[in-house]
């Protein structure tokens, strides 16, 4: 078994055929894993995002409406989104639902409090105040505007492509 696979894909996975065609062409774009929070603490896994430089800067998202973040974000009026590197695989699967979370998803790792939420302690991120929402597809586009950046750490980025996770070398 090399590299300790049984199958060399999912046995479970939606044949690509019957798959949407606008999932699949998003799953060929690289998106970065980035860590949302606001007040409350609430949190989520987005890398359906962008950032665009302007004055203000912007930071624009697509966040499920049915997740506890929205709710939290439309509520506080603000938010924070952290880039996440190599290292916080197990973080970013933990706060997209895909890992257990025992004692809450703030329970375990080291957290900075801050106003627009909690971010990981000792890395990149920007505080936004909410702009607007609106649905979007299947989601709804936040758009916030960069109120605070705070620059530490230096990890590469975590990247998101066709459905796994990768890292930039160099």
């Amino acid at each position: 078994m090399p590299g300790g696979r049984i199958h060399s894909s999912d046995p479970f996975a939606t044949p690509e055929e019957e798959r949407s065609p606008v999932r699949r062409l998003r799953g060929r774009l690289a998106a970065p894993v980035t860590l949302w929070t606001a007040p409350g603490p609430r949190g989520l896994t987005v890398s359906s995002m962008l950032v665009a430089d302007g004055d203000p800067g912007r930071v624009l998202g697509l966040i499920d409406e049915e997740s506890d973040l929205f709710p939290a974000i439309e509520r506080e009026g603000r938010f924070a989104v952290a880039p996440l590197g190599p290292d916080d695989r197990q973080l970013a699967d933990r706060f997209a639902g895909l890992m257990p979370a025992p004692g809450g998803l703030f329970a375990t790792g080291e957290w900075v409090s801050t106003e627009y939420g909690p971010v990981p302690a000792g890395r990149t991120w920007a505080g936004c105040r909410l702009e607007s929402s609106r649905e979007c597809g299947w989601a709804v586009l936040v758009e916030g505007v960069i109120e605070s950046i705070s620059f530490e750490g230096g990890a590469r980025p975590l990247i998101h492509y066709r459905g796994r996770y990768h890292e930039v070398s160099g």
